[in-house]
């Protein structure tokens, strides 16, 4: 592993420290201030979490996430949602089938229900 590989990699490691500090100080100082204002409290974790996301994004693995991120929205906008038309009809067509399934499944157990009766007696 190349010298400038290896720096890169405990950097990423260091980063990550920071990170996981951060956050274990978030938790830890929410609970021990916790009865300072809310809105002060979550003031800090704002400016606090963004300040670890920053951190985090300057990783080699937070770099590949942000990256997935990025074509997660561009293939969200790819997709054709239904209309509104289109939602009302399936779901129509969803509850009508359970409607009949259950028809079935009591007639079924009602029919079970008979010849275990019958049976017992």
């Amino acid at each position: 592993m190349s010298v400038q590989k290896e720096n890169k990699n405990l950097m990423d490691r260091f980063k990550w420290l920071v990170v996981a500090v951060i956050a274990v100080a978030l938790v830890v100082g929410n609970a021990y201030f916790g009865q300072e204002s809310l809105s002060l409290r979550v003031a800090v974790m704002l400016v606090a979490g963004i300040a670890a996301l920053i951190i985090a994004k300057t990783t080699i693995k937070g770099e590949k996430a942000w990256s997935f991120i990025l074509e997660t929205r561009v293939e969200m906008r790819k997709v054709v949602w239904p209309t509104r038309q289109e939602t009302v009809q399936t779901t129509m067509v969803v509850v009508a089938i359970v409607a009949v399934m259950a028809l079935i499944l009591w007639g079924v157990d009602s029919l079970f229900a008979l010849l275990i009766s019958n049976i017992v007696m």
